[in-house]
């Protein structure tokens, strides 16, 4: 074996004295590629050199796998991923082998959750290999790579979270980068990427010097053309001295010891320890045996290489981390993004592929369940019949001198085939908005000839088509959301992405699809379907809404999206329509597999983490309790969620969170309070517990800057909404007016808030806030910050709704008596601070407003405001019905209208309403200032809230 390459030792030797001074370090690198050749092939257990996604990788193993028909595969994978290769019957291509683990056990907590994907495509060597050790009868088929436990552990421990494992160190050279189209490139998310045979120099320069000789813009385009097509239709002899050459080179090539290359050789140790001991439990014979892996592994130099080694070593156990397996989508366009290919590679290897396979008559792999697409395949396994065993090639010819010293044999110009290229693209192009014609079509043929001509290519390839196209059609202008490179990868075969069938999928996901059949639609197609759910006529289709509405929570947005209908606590829709796209997101469903049996469960199992989470806050608490509610349906649950929030709000701290707690206990209680049940035992709980809380950070919050106006009006609103509940459970009203009375705040609109606060509570009389407002107004010095006071004033509307009459007037003051000069540079102020600061409180002075000013110009002239006989007494504006509006208005003491009418002429529910309010039966006696004590209250009460009185009117 050592007189093999005799001769081409030589020939590299005198090489090097020629074109290097000395023939000591350029001589040892080139007679260390011939050595590393004729140790690989010098093995007894046969190395099958691979490239990843390599047609001609692919054709010569298949070649192989005729002639020789070993008993035993060895093939570099993952080894614990072995049980995931029979569902691949049940997949269309390209898929990928998927280790997941979301709970952490001897990996560092922020790398998590942890992914692994190995693609798969039908043009690649392993799948062709897997094909055929699962389609033929007594063939064993062994992955023996390490495991993606011991991916993670190989990582460096200093690592934020781990990169591709397979990836380059050196950054990415100039011209290539994944491809950028299409919601495919994350069809593998952020998983580390998993390749058989990554074949790419090791350090930029020496890439950038061959892509500058080639004549290429990219890796991909060079690999096709210097290796992919020579070797396309080689012998296996010469293919396998080539691949073993190249992965020599680049290994040897490669720049210092880094952590990446220890891997790599901690990788080559693993995988011949595995196989060592499966040749010593089974007792098979090497030779009828074939180690498939990447041409870089098979020039190896570690001391474990080879069969007969007994250079020990030891594999570290695996973590405690638990890990979920199963099968995920993939695309071509994936594959480029995670391995850093050009776009388009994929796609144009494997046409590249289906073109020899058509032209050379050679005969490929294929799993039975993948001949009808990848539908729910039957469990009867086809054997292939095996002739007599062809014994391992007897001897090594050198055929790299005579491949190295002869140019490869290119056949000539296909015009047949360009011309077809041409007119296809041109019609492509038009579909897309292109003002493309047959002119273009002649100008991309002639175009391509010229382009491969300056390459030094026989004939253009698809690379050099692209380019004539892009440079014949596309112009400066691109017409739609596809451009003309990407319409050539779509002709060349398109971006073809994968589909796991129904068998292969994880249990959630079958219960899922088996959940969703009464909808009738197909969803396992990657089209968006439209579902109309007309659940008044169909009832059984409620449940189907349940489960769309639960898969709302957890997949992304436009996985399943509602397009009419609702869920909101204590409604339910008669009707929904859904826009589904659970075929194009088959890889978000299947990874719910892995977090449980039902997406109930694992709705749980995450509201659950949610809640108990360091940074989990009472809000937080609060909205998972009403997802629980919407979705689950679990009372015991739900009450536990309940429970952790009460005990989040006591633990608090801050008071950030306020108005979120403040909407969503109200949208609770209203809830509960409908319900037969009434108030559960948490909510009354946290009634009781929220009101002390917040009556104990109540002046804090006052006087901090950090805290907003939003976050003090929240506190306060949600002390007085929840006041009645909070005094019923026992606590002390005493309490919250000792917190109010301990404020004591500096800034305008927190001073406001507090004015409010009082005037709630009846230690400040309308008068005196209408008198201290007055006084603002007056003050030349506190007018540029009047919009801060107004802030205050409109953020009071949420814990004192009977304050939007107040704020009106105030406004209305405001504009009236301000004069131009002060009023103009205020008036942006205060615009924008309303609309920053409280614009949800807008629409409500907004209808404030209308129902106190008159609703046509006709009645402006003799309109009076109310406050303007009011402000004088100090009593509360009153408000009575305005003639020919149907709303109220204020009025003077002694005005009558249509609802002092109907009261007077129906005084007995008046009376009745008095009687229970402790007020003697003296509301006749108008007007309101001059009334029996308790009247001008109970006048003010109906005459601001007319709405009951008009519709017992109305009614009468």
């Amino acid at each position: 074996m050592t007189t093999v390459f005799g001769s081409l030792r030589e020939q590299l030797q005198d090489a090097a004295v020629a074109f290097a001074d000395g023939p000591d370090a350029l001589a040892e690198i080139l007679a260390g590629l011939v050595d590393d050749v004729d140790r690989a092939l010098g093995e007894e257990l046969e190395i099958f050199p691979v490239c990843h996604h390599s047609p001609s990788s692919a054709l010569a193993i298949v070649r192989r796998l005729r002639e020789k028909q070993p008993k035993v595969i060895y093939l570099e994978l993952c080894e614990d991923l072995q049980p995931l290769l029979t569902e691949l019957r049940n997949c269309q291509l390209p898929v990928a082998l998927q280790a997941f683990a979301s709970e952490l056990d001897g990996h560092p907590q922020k790398w998590g959750p942890l992914s692994v994907v190995a693609p798969v495509t039908e043009a690649s060597a392993e799948y062709q290999a897997i094909a055929y050790a699962l389609e033929t009868p007594d063939v064993e088929l062994v992955l023996v790579d390490r495991s993606t436990d011991h991916v993670f552990q190989w990582q460096p421990r200093d690592e934020d979270r781990p990169g591709d494992a397979d990836g380059a160190d050196e950054p990415e050279p100039p011209g290539e980068g994944p491809p950028t189209h299409g919601e495919e490139v994350d069809l593998h998310g952020d998983a580390v990427g998993i390749e058989i045979g990554d074949l790419r120099p090791g350090f930029r320069e020496l890439e950038e010097h061959l892509l500058h000789h080639g004549r290429v813009r990219h890796w991909s385009e060079w690999w096709d053309q210097y290796v992919e097509q020579p070797l396309v239709n080689a012998d296996y002899d010469t293919y396998r001295q080539v691949m073993v050459l190249i992965g020599s080179l680049f290994r040897r090539l490669r720049p210092g010891e880094g952590a990446r290359l220890d891997r790599d050789e901690d990788r080559e140790r693993y995988m011949w320890t595995r196989m060592r001991e499966h040749l010593a439990s089974s007792g098979v014979d090497p030779s009828d045996c074939l180690y498939v892996c990447g041409a870089f592994h098979a020039a190896s130099r570690v001391e474990q290489f080879g069969s007969g080694s007994t250079v020990p070593f030891e594999i570290t156990p695996r973590t405690g981390t638990t890990w979920l397996y199963g099968l995920v989508p993939s695309s071509h366009s994936a594959i480029e993004a995670q391995f850093g290919l050009a776009s388009g590679s994929v796609s144009i290897a494997a046409t590249t592929f289906s073109r020899a396979v058509a032209g050379g008559g050679v005969k490929t792999f294929r799993l039975a369940g993948q001949r009808d697409g990848g539908k729910r395949a039957t469990r009867t396994r086809k054997a292939v019949t095996r002739a007599a065993a062809v014994p391992a090639l007897p001897a090594v010819a050198d055929r790299l001198s005579e491949f190295l010293s002869s140019p490869p044999v290119v056949g000539g110009l296909d015009e047949d085939e360009l011309l077809g290229w041409c007119v296809d693209i041109v019609r492509l192009a038009r579909r897309n908005g292109y003002l493309a014609s047959t002119a273009d079509a002649i100008a991309i043929f002639e175009t391509s000839i010229l382009l491969a001509g300056m390459r030094n290519r026989a004939r253009p390839t698809p690379y050099d088509f692209a380019d004539a196209a892009v440079t014949c059609i596309e112009k400066d202008v691109v017409p739609g959301r596809r451009d003309v490179r990407r319409l050539c990868e779509i002709l060349m075969g398109g971006d073809r992405i994968g589909r796991v069938g129904y068998d292969a999928l994880p249990p959630l996901a079958r219960n899922v699809y088996d959940r969703l059949a009464p909808l009738g639609l197909e969803l396992d197609r990657r089209t968006v379907q439209r579902a109309l759910l007309d659940i008044a006529a169909r009832p059984e289709l409620r449940a189907a809404s349940d489960l769309l509405w639960v898969l709302r929570a957890l997949l992304p947005q436009q996985t399943v999206r509602p397009v009419m209908g609702e869920r909101r606590l204590g409604g339910t829709s008669i009707q929904e329509s859904w826009d589904l796209a659970i075929g194009r997101d088959q890889r978000a469903l299947i990874e719910l597999g892995y977090e449980g049996v039902t997406v109930e469960q694992v709705l749980e199992q995450r509201l659950r983490r949610t809640v108990w989470a360091p940074q989990a806050t009472a809000a937080v608490a609060l909205r998972a309790v009403e997802d629980s509610l919407l979705y689950l349906r679990n009372p015991r649950f739900t009450d536990e969620l309940g429970a952790r929030a009460v005990g989040l709000l006591g633990a608090e701290r801050t008071v950030d969170d306020a108005p979120e707690v403040l909407t969503r206990i109200r949208r609770l209680l209203t809830y509960y309070r409908s319900t037969p049940e009434g108030l559960p035992a948490w909510c009354e709980n946290f009634g009781s517990t929220g009101y002390a809380h917040y009556c104990t950070l109540l002046p804090t919050a006052f006087v901090e800057e950090e805290t907003g106006v939003r976050q003090v009006a929240a506190m306060l609103g949600f002390l007085f909404s929840i006041e009645s509940l909070a005094l019923a459970l026992g606590c002390d009203r005493a309490q919250l007016e000792i917190a109010v009375a301990q404020s004591h705040p500096s800034a305008p609109a927190k001073v406001a808030l507090l004015w409010a606060a009082r005037f709630h509570l009846g230690s400040l009389s309308p008068a005196d806030l209408r008198e201290r407002s007055t006084e603002l107004l007056e003050n030349p010095l506190v007018v540029p910050a009047f919009p801060q006071y107004l802030i205050g004033f409109a953020q009071a509307l949420e814990p004192v709704p009977a304050l939007a009459p107040f704020v009106v007037e105030v406004l209305s003051k405001a504009f009236g008596r301000l004069p131009d000069r002060v009023l103009l540079p205020w008036l942006p102020t205060l615009i924008t601070t309303l609309r920053e600061e409280a614009g949800e409180q807008v629409p409500r002075l907004v209808r404030e407003a209308g129902r106190t000013f008159p609703a046509g110009l006709a009645a402006l002239d003799a309109w009076t405001p109310p406050w303007s006989g009011a402000a004088s007494d100090g009593a509360p504006p009153v408000v009575v019905g305005t003639p020919g509006t149907g709303s109220a208005a204020r009025s003077g003491a002694g005005d009558t209208g249509p609802v002092a009418d109907l009261l007077a002429g129906h005084p007995e529910s008046c009376d009745a309403v008095a009687g229970l309010l402790g007020c003697d039966a003296g509301w006749q006696a108008l007007p309101a200032a001059t009334a029996a004590p308790g009247a001008a209250e109970l006048w003010e009460l109906l005459t601001r809230h007319p709405e009951p009185a008009e519709a017992l009117a109305a009614r009468l």
